[in-house]
């Protein structure tokens, strides 16, 4: 079924082709999330859907943007002709589409668009509770990085004041049609009970991606664009580097300078 579809450069498509592996990824959906909403983004030749359709899922639906993908699922998931969405997953709306909805996500996400994918999900935090996501290697290892790490970034902050994420497994290139040039890993993210940050949630973004931009400097050059006054109450933090900061840590200095 797999050499019946072509894989396109231009879409960064790698497809599954080891079922074990395929049938470990569905598993990490957790029985209490199968009873609301999945959307597979991305499902290629249905390397996954295959498993999702032997859970008891309450509704299922496939996101795909490559349209002879679509027709290949189409024709394979006849069942789910209703529920197989041809669009591009990145300005897609998933608040009108599943609004009051419990959605989780699950994908093989492509490598080149992934961030873009976490920063969607991050933008539909109050309607995405569960994520179950293929990813590079390197990109999972950053995600789940905690502070003091080199890999901690701006979607680690990010992602992890809202979300419980785990590292799960490793995917070796060869699991793949065509094999990528590095492997992959199997991230889960769920939803934690932080509804909204206690402080200003804009202020805590940008100075998140401020102190990260500049990440080899101090936090006293990196955030040289606020008022001197701001920065002078912030001084327990300034002699640090943004990759030392927790996510409690951003929250308090997001409310220093704020609060000046």
């Amino acid at each position: 079924m797999i050499s019946a579809v072509r894989a396109k450069k231009s879409l960064g498509q790698h497809f599954l082709k080891d079922p074990a592996v395929a049938q470990r990824i569905v598993n990490l959906l957790t029985a209490e999330r199968c009873q609301h909403t999945v959307l597979e983004v991305g499902p290629g030749t249905g390397s996954l859907t295959d498993f999702l359709l032997q859970k008891a899922i309450a509704k299922l639906y496939l996101i795909e943007i490559d349209q002879d993908l679509i027709f290949h699922l189409k024709e394979k998931y006849v069942s789910l002709n209703n529920e197989i969405i041809a669009a591009d997953f990145l300005a897609y709306s998933l608040s009108e589409q599943f609004k009051d909805t419990r959605l989780t996500i699950i994908g093989n996400f492509p490598y080149y668009i992934s961030s873009q994918i976490f920063f969607k999900i991050l933008h539909n935090r109050q309607i995405v509770e569960e994520v179950v996501g293929m990813v590079q290697k390197e990109v999972a290892e950053r995600l789940v990085a905690q502070a003091g790490n080199k890999r901690y970034g701006i979607l680690s902050v990010l992602l992890q004041a809202f979300y419980t994420l785990e590292y799960c497994f490793t995917v070796p290139r060869e699991a793949f049609f065509p094999s990528p040039r590095v492997d992959s890993a199997v991230i889960t993210m769920h939803r934690n009970k932080v509804s909204e940050l206690a402080c200003n949630e804009q202020s805590f973004f940008q100075i998140v991606k401020s102190a990260f931009q500049q990440r080899r400097k101090k936090l006293r050059n990196a955030l040289h664009a606020y008022h001197p006054n701001r920065l002078h109450a912030a001084q327990m933090f300034l002699d640090k580097r943004a990759e030392a900061l927790s996510v409690a840590e951003f929250i308090q200095l997001t409310n220093i300078l704020d609060s000046q």
